[in-house]
């Protein structure tokens, strides 16, 4: 009997991953608590302070978890860069540091809440013979208030852990290593195995911590020590067991960013095992938003990463005027180094651009070939796209060249997009011109006869931090023009296959590229 290779690739990135996860929980669990214990027992006899915590707790519990996630990373960039101007040193907003804030942030409610409660709780009878045989107000809230609330306090500490540990899996995409790298490589590969893998694995380390805790709950309420140390003891070792793997493993030298589609997987590995092959050890940073890519990038946080010329054009030189490609790559290398420092490498030799798609049954039965003739059907028709696409100015560069106004408009993951167009549940997506699926579910790319959308050239970016650094140019430079669209639609048609992972096909792909 063979092991499904996922099962051996997921256990494999296990160490990295669960190491990841458990640190920025515990970091996250740890500042929530030294925040939120303080202010839960300076509450307790202040009513007005009392409400306004729970009041602020509440409503940054009801924040969903991905949207509090992203919301620090713009905030603490801005602080970087005020602190780069003013001390002439900035810090890095990517990873760690927001997912650890925004997780105590979400930590405190449970924690303020029933220590309030554990606290209020406590017999006003004991209070007063305390004060009667002349305690202090800090005696009486150590030695009777306290050991009286602890297990409704631990009741609220295991639900914050459970909470940290699941909403610690949406950290990915601001480049957070955890447990979620899984589930979004998973979902965007349409590798079930990932996605499973990787929530079972957020859910047992969530239910041993939580069973872990309430022994210690248990032991504090029988005031056995035996069940505390047990509990406590068990912590120290799950921590150190997921920790140590990852501390004692060696620092990679390059860092390779990758947004959060197939196709970006399998170029992060591609560039990967390109600088192995030269020599240089190098990690991946997956599931970045494109933004937070760009920034990392132009903040040296990743070192090098794949990109697309129309992305830029359009959302970071707010451009719409349409040029030849060759111009659109020349003004942008220029713009790029003179505003960021960053260094425009080349062209890996494909596009991918953003498209309109149908079935090729439905489009051949209405006639429609080109966008101006969708527009005609547009009012009797919906469309799907994924998260960004009806912010961006590609759309709305396309409303207004042919004037679409479409039924209904859904938004939702690609790889349910395509399903949902061959399934009838929607009749236009916004595709990619170098995504295999095109081909494999026989869809028609619609023309864009008015050039509403830009030239989409995958090209390959250098941090400022490494411009000029000759290894790595000298490693990457055979990638520059070498990847033919035909190419590029078979590799991500491989890895959307689901069984197949990403540096398989890049291994694939490198071979491909090697004939020609």
């Amino acid at each position: 009997m063979t092991i499904d290779p996922r099962f051996t690739e997921a256990f494999a990135r296990l160490p990295d991953y669960l190491g990841s996860h458990v640190l920025v929980s515990i970091t996250a669990l740890a500042l929530g608590l030294g925040i939120s214990l303080p202010l839960a027992i300076l509450s307790v006899r202040r009513p007005v302070l009392r409400g306004a915590l729970l009041g602020v707790a509440s409503v940054v519990q009801t924040i969903p978890g991905l949207a509090l996630l992203a919301l620090f990373y713009p905030l603490l960039l801005a602080l970087s860069a005020l602190s780069e101007r003013v001390f002439d040193k900035g810090f890095s907003a990517l990873g760690f540091l927001p997912s650890v804030l925004a997780l105590a942030l979400y930590s405190m409610l449970p924690v303020l809440r029933n220590t309030v409660a554990g606290l209020t709780a406590v017999d006003p009878r004991l209070r007063d013979a305390g004060r009667v045989i002349g305690m202090s107000p800090g005696r009486l809230l150590r030695d009777i208030e306290l050991p009286l609330a602890l297990p409704v306090i631990m009741a609220g500490i295991r639900t914050s852990a459970v909470w940290v540990i699941g909403t610690a899996t949406l950290a990915t995409p601001i480049g957070q290593e955890s447990l979620g790298n899984y589930i979004f490589t998973g979902l965007q590969t349409q590798n079930w195995v990932f996605v499973v893998f990787g929530c079972v694995a957020a859910a047992v380390l969530a239910l041993v911590v939580d069973q872990l805790l309430a022994l210690i709950q248990f032991g504090i309420g029988r005031r056995h020590p035996l069940w505390i140390a047990l509990g406590a003891s068990g912590l120290l070792a799950v921590t150190l067991a997921a920790l140590v793997p990852g501390l004692t493993r060696a620092t990679s030298t390059y860092v390779v960013g990758a947004k959060t589609f197939t196709e970006q997987y399998v170029l992060a590995s591609l560039i990967q095992q390109k600088l192995a092959a030269s020599g240089l050890s190098a990690s991946q940073r997956q599931g970045l938003g494109s933004n937070v890519l760009f920034d990392a990038l132009a903040g040296s946080e990743i070192d090098v990463a794949v990109d697309y010329s129309g992305t830029l054009w359009a959302n970071l030189m707010h451009r719409n005027d349409v040029k030849p490609r060759a111009e659109v790559l020349s003004e942008l290398s220029r713009w790029l180094e003179s505003t960021h420092g960053i260094r425009l490498l080349g062209g890996l030799g494909f596009e991918n651009a953003y498209a309109l798609a149908m079935t090729r049954q439905k489009a051949e039965a209405l006639g429609i070939k080109s966008i101006a003739d969708l527009a005609r059907h547009a009012g009797q028709l919906s469309i799907a796209a994924d998260y960004e696409f009806f912010a961006r100015p590609e759309w709305a560069a396309l409303q207004k060249a042919y004037g679409l106004t479409f039924r209904a408009q859904r938004q939702m993951q690609p790889e349910f997009m395509y399903k949902a167009v061959t399934g009838g549940e929607v009749d236009v997506i916004s595709a990619y011109t170098s995504d295999g699926q095109i081909a494999t579910l026989d869809l028609v790319v619609l023309d864009d006869p008015r050039h509403a959308i830009p030239p989409y050239d995958a090209i390959l970016l250098l941090s400022p931090k490494r411009a000029r650094d000759e290894k790595l140019i000298a490693a990457l430079t055979p990638l520059i023009d070498v990847i033919p669209v035909a190419a590029m639609r078979a590799a991500n048609a491989r890895a959307a296959a689901g069984n197949t992972s990403a540096e398989e096909v890049a291994r694939w792909l490198s071979e491909e590229i090697g004939k020609k």
